[in-house]
């Protein structure tokens, strides 16, 4: 029975300074490797034959500080959306120590428009926490000139059901290490969440969940 872990990116200085990230690509805190080296002790215990991972630094240094605790085991990253980073990319004679860990911006946060790297309390306070709550939990309204969470599916459940999913059927077991947002549209695809109701689906910074996979269905672990 395949298997399928989902893990939030661990916390980044715009989540400690309560900023809208979105697109930015900052980096994580400067304590973030105590926490890395506690998942590690989780992750070794787990068979994982291949990950994905959004392009996004804080996702991609999630997951190489993790398994910088994990002896005769690291991350190679390969990116799949095209240009030269995939095709000049590309190696053979995979070695046994390296997990595969196929990149693309498919799996990035939400984009917040106006809103990115703006501090949300001044956000909230300038349009109000229901508005601003409407903006961040709702499944269709998006903040200005930026995407919902119902924008966010349409282009990651593509991708999931093209690739993950299928790499699922031929047994393989699955890591995904994304965005809040993002991971919070697999979530939904995957158990089947109202739209309603997703606006209650959380998170935690770091937050591995992880799911069997049988004949087409998803049982939550």
């Amino acid at each position: 029975m395949a298997k399928l872990y989902l893990q939030r990116h661990l916390k980044s200085q715009w989540n400690l300074d309560d900023r809208f990230a979105g697109w930015t690509d900052g980096p994580l805190i400067k304590d973030s490797d105590l926490f890395a080296k506690e998942f590690a002790q989780q992750f070794s215990k787990l068979i994982i034959d291949k990950a994905y991972c959004s392009v996004q630094f804080r996702s991609m240094d999630t997951l190489a500080s993790i398994y910088n605790y994990i002896p005769n085991k690291y991350p190679m990253f390969s990116h799949i959306d095209g240009g030269n980073m995939e095709s000049w990319g590309k190696y053979t004679n995979q070695s046994q120590n390296e997990l595969p860990v196929f990149v693309t911006e498919i799996l990035n946060e939400r984009f917040y428009g106006i809103l990115q790297g703006l501090n949300k309390k001044e956000v909230s306070e300038k349009y109000g926490e229901a508005q601003v709550k409407l903006w961040r939990r709702s499944y269709d309204i998006a903040p200005p000139k930026g995407e919902s969470l119902k924008d966010v599916c349409k282009r990651v459940n593509p991708f999931f059901k093209k690739y993950i999913e299928k790499d699922l059927k031929n047994g393989k077991n699955v890591l995904v290490v994304a965005s809040h947002n993002s991971l919070r549209a697999i979530v939904k695809h995957i158990e089947n969440i109202s739209d309603s109701e997703i606006a209650n689906v959380e998170l935690p910074f770091g937050s591995l969940a992880g799911y069997e996979f049988s004949e087409g269905k998803f049982i939550k672990k």
